[in-house]
């Protein structure tokens, strides 16, 4: 059978704990997705970034549940993913506390980074300013030891998330011990998060430099012994994707989103297509995540000048603009200078406001993106078709909250009787069923215009969309005999 889709939530959002969200995969959405990915469910969950920022990286929340919830999921029949946070731990986990009052006294001297252990002789302006950072300003925060003594720790998010230096062993012995647990609760993946920052090396950007390609095929050997399956979390220029995809199990297609974007609202195939002609096939494929929709993944190198991208600097101002105008203006409401978490290389909005919340093309880029050879992920927002969540954004001030809504469970129930929810159920069972998708993939088109095909044997499906009118249909075998429906009539 074709690889299953598989959905990415908060437990505490979707479900309201592991429990719940397991409730919600074994009922309502029973044969919708083979996987789950679980965004952190660490200690505490809802720190400084949405649990990127664990405090306690081996110990489940307790309002979420314990590790025999997430052993349960892998039980149940559930791929699981789990994140492991590679690049950084939260100022108020143990070992930087132990740190902050024993310093190099402290088993966890030399664990953390700070500029004088990455610059011990200084750097000059144009070291500083070669560091690649995804929000404005350099990545220092100051904070004061025990002692009285002050260190500009690295902080390359925000500054209650410290850089580790992951060439240390302590270290090492954290990630791992990290590695063990989620291998023994039965995890099938790992997305290793921020990896391409976890690797400082003073002169370059440190960021996705040889350094950084060498530590993912080391951590990744690290998983593979553990028989854990690796996938690498990466915003950048395509050509990394490209690169990485070459070491590890999977990648995140990142340039999908924006270039479906691109071709439902410009009416352009072009873009798209020259991806699908190029693109790394052991790839996750999404629309929407907990992040926001990439810009960096289609523009040029940020870090290598004169690299162009997969879309020119003309066509990514319309993109934004076109989601802007979309979504009644909110998008600009929670991107960029406008939100607190100031992300320069993502635009904060649903992807259904990104299409005016139009039932026709939203289907249609579901559609685009289970066609895409890859393992399809969901998230919970945009299996439910959901709007930007403005209450919430004002609420915290955090642009990614307006596409991470908490859902009660009256909501959930609502939603999945809307019509465009339950059409979307019936393509993800399409993707999931028919076996076409287990055979040979090909792509044809130009102009508004496109069309994506998969043939195995006997059995064929293929999606024909006219980007003008933002409308698709689907010409596909059933008992031997060909057939063909409009996306929102799919049996």
């Amino acid at each position: 059978m074709p690889s299953q889709a598989e959905l990415i939530a908060y437990a505490d959002r979707f479900g309201g704990d592991l429990a719940g969200l397991r409730a919600l995969l074994d009922g309502p959405l029973a044969g919708l997705f083979g996987g789950v990915h679980v965004l952190p469910f660490y200690r505490p969950f809802d720190g400084a970034d949405a649990g990127f920022d664990p405090q306690d990286h081996t110990e489940v929340d307790p309002r979420l549940g314990t590790w025999a919830d997430i052993a349960a999921l892998s039980a149940a029949g559930y791929q699981v993913m789990a994140d492991v946070i590679v690049n950084h731990v939260s100022a108020q986990s143990p070992q930087f506390l132990a740190w902050l009052a024993s310093g190099e006294a402290s088993p966890q001297a030399g664990m953390f980074l700070s500029y004088a252990s990455v610059f011990p002789d200084g750097a000059t302006e144009d070291t500083l300013l070669r560091i690649y950072r995804p929000r404005p300003g350099l990545p220092f925060t100051p904070y004061i030891r025990a002692d009285g003594t002050r260190a500009l720790m690295w902080t390359t998010f925000t500054p209650q998330q410290i850089d580790l230096d992951v060439r240390h062993p302590a270290t090492k012995a954290y990630l791992l011990s990290v590695l063990d647990q989620l291998a023994a609760a039965g995890a099938a993946y790992v997305r290793l998060d921020a990896v391409g920052y976890a690797v400082k090396t003073p002169g370059l950007s440190s960021f996705m430099t040889p350094d950084t390609f060498a530590f993912i095929a080391e951590i990744t050997a690290w998983c593979r012994e553990r028989g854990l399956r690796v996938l690498v979390e990466v915003h950048s220029y395509y050509r990394h994707q490209v690169e990485v995809a070459r070491q590890v199990d999977f990648v995140y297609d990142f340039a999908l989103p924006p270039l479906v974007l691109h071709a439902l609202t410009a009416a352009d195939a072009g873009p798209l297509l020259g991806w699908l002609g190029q693109r790394p096939r052991n790839a996750f494929t999404v629309l929407d995540t907990h992040d926001g929709i990439g810009i960096i993944d289609v523009g040029p190198d940020a870090t290598s000048p004169g690299r162009p991208g997969l879309l020119t600097p003309d066509q990514l101002s319309r993109l934004a603009r076109a989601i802007d105008d979309n979504s009644g203006g909110t998008s600009h409401r929670a991107t960029g200078a406008a939100a607190s978490n100031l992300d320069l290389y993502q635009v904060n909005c649903t992807f259904y406001d990104a299409l005016h919340r139009d039932d026709d093309r939203y289907l249609l880029a579901r559609a685009l993106q289970f066609f895409t050879p890859g393992i399809p992920q969901v998230y919970y927002v945009g299996l439910l078709a959901g709007g930007n969540d403005l209450d919430l954004l004002a609420r915290t001030g955090t642009g990614r909250d307006i596409n991470r809504h908490r859902y009660t469970g009256a909501e959930i129930a609502r939603d999945l009787q809307r019509p465009v929810v339950q059409a979307l159920a019936r393509l993800i069972r399409f993707r999931n069923t028919h076996p076409a998708f287990d055979g040979t993939f090909s792509c044809s088109g130009g102009g508004s215009e496109l069309g994506l095909r998969w043939v195995n044997g006997e059995h064929e499906a293929t999606l024909t969309a006219d980007l003008t009118a933002g409308t698709g249909s689907v010409t596909f075998s059933r008992n031997s005999r060909p057939s063909q429906c409009r996306l929102s009539d799919l049996p």
